[in-house]
């Protein structure tokens, strides 16, 4: 086993969660590695299929049976389909165990699912925090939504979340963009619910596609090709908002198809020193370490 240079801080995975950790911790001045399972993906250059037409695929954009007898789980939703098929991992190479029915919708690759998911971002509220405790049910949360608060707000303005405010209590407003208009049926609902019913409203999702541009992202073109990657960075994910970030403060050392096996615990210092990680395609282990 290989060792290998040591780091302020190591971040294992790549998506939502591990793009946010590597800026926020490089732009604080820490030399971060991070870490990614599976292959890389570069920004606009590897979204094969994001300006493609529905004729330009073999199968009109849709599934064959091939692809489902592949994708026993994956064919459960609407993600099975063969316009980005190569961002999910093939199930009979990676497959596990349900005891009971678990959808486990998985992609190896850099930002992971940060370049699949829905996008629609919402803040809890104190009636979910406080929920717990008023209901008797588990533990109460450590925290409240004064607590979580400014750190919503940090998020969703480098993020770029668009949404409508609306004072509702159990839906807490945010630093929005503006939000993407009804469409004609969504208007005409809107309209018939507030007719009907005493306050009572139809709102628009508060979802992280620009509506105004932001650095080195230009705003949503309403493509309805989300999912296969957004050349223009107008949808929030590890490529196109995150990563350039810490990659601009040279503190950040990326390694894609770098497995961890093991996170290292020192038991006597009571904290954990490095990790080891497994090369993905000579199956070489190298020990990387934190100061």
């Amino acid at each position: 086993m290989r060792q290998s240079e040591s780091f302020d801080a190591i971040v294992v995975g790549s998506g939502i969660s591990g793009g946010w950790a590597a800026k926020e911790l490089t732009e604080r001045g820490l030399r971060v590695l991070l870490l990614e399972r599976g292959r890389h993906i570069e920004h606009q250059k590897d979204y094969v299929n994001a300006r493609k037409a529905p004729w330009e695929y073999t199968y009109r954009a849709g599934r064959n049976r091939a692809m489902v007898d592949s994708h026993p789980v994956l064919r459960r939703d609407y993600p099975l389909n063969e316009k980005n098929l190569n961002w999910w991992v093939n199930e009979q190479e990676s497959p596990y165990t349900e005891v009971k029915r678990f959808d486990w919708y998985r992609g190896y690759h850099l930002g992971g699912r940060s370049l699949t998911w829905g996008r629609q971002s919402y803040r809890l509220s104190d009636l979910d925090f406080e929920a717990n405790a008023k209901d008797g049910i588990a533990i109460d949360w450590p925290v409240r939504y004064a607590d979580i608060a400014p750190w919503y707000d940090h998020v969703e303005k480098h993020a770029g979340i668009s949404g409508s405010l609306e004072k509702l209590p159990q839906l807490p407003d945010g630093q929005f963009m503006p939000a993407m208009p009804l469409n004609c049926a969504e208007s005409a609902a809107a309209a018939r619910i507030a007719a009907t019913f005493a306050n009572r409203r139809m709102i628009p999702g508060r979802v992280a596609n620009l509506t105004q541009p932001l650095p080195g992202r230009g705003r949503c073109q309403y493509r309805n090709a989300c999912a296969l990657g957004c050349p223009s960075g107008s949808y929030f994910s590890t490529q196109a908002s995150t990563l350039p970030f810490a990659r601009a403060t040279g503190r950040l050392t990326l390694k894609t198809n770098a497995i961890a096996t093991d996170v290292i615990y020192d038991r006597v210092r009571r904290r954990a020193p490095g990790v080891r990680v497994m090369d993905a395609w000579a199956y070489a282990t190298t020990q990387y370490s934190r100061k």
